[in-house]
């Protein structure tokens, strides 16, 4: 290879890449700092939604992190919701009665289906935690008395 084109490769290649352009009539995305994350609520997580409107009938998609120590009480939903843990490790209970010491580990990777009407608490211990929820809306929450 000449010299002269020996430069020109190296130049070619020292110039930074360009990355494609997507064409927003065949996909939409948001990078990680574009999350719409709402504020963090007395219940020690946030909340961001991705699609769809959770207090509205229809399809909805939402990411929650639940902050270290904070821990949902029971309560139950009207429809099934589909979770997939995607970081930290999330903790689970299920029945009326708040016992926090018997929930159940998910390690990230994990997917649980809470099913409509079903009776359960959860939360994060030690790390923070972000979960991937699907389902119908509404997505409402009722809480359980304590007896």
């Amino acid at each position: 290879m000449r010299p002269r084109h020996l430069l020109l490769l190296l130049l070619l290649l020292a110039l930074p890449a360009r990355a494609a352009e997507l064409d927003p009539r065949a996909i939409a995305f948001r990078l990680p700092e574009q999350i719409p994350w709402g504020p963090v609520t007395a219940s020690g997580n946030q909340q961001a939604v991705l699609v769809g409107d959770p207090a509205k009938p229809g399809f909805y998609a939402v990411m929650v992190r639940w902050l270290p120590g904070h821990m949902s009480r029971p309560h139950f939903h009207p429809n099934d919701r589909f979770i997939t843990v995607l970081s930290g490790t999330w903790w689970m209970g299920n029945g009326p009665e708040f016992k926090p010491e018997e929930t159940v580990p998910m390690p990230a990777g994990s997917f649980v289906t809470h099913f409509a009407r079903g009776v359960h608490y959860d939360g994060a211990k030690e790390d923070p935690t972000v979960l991937l929820i699907v389902g119908e809306g509404p997505a409402t929450s009722t809480p359980v008395e304590r007896r």
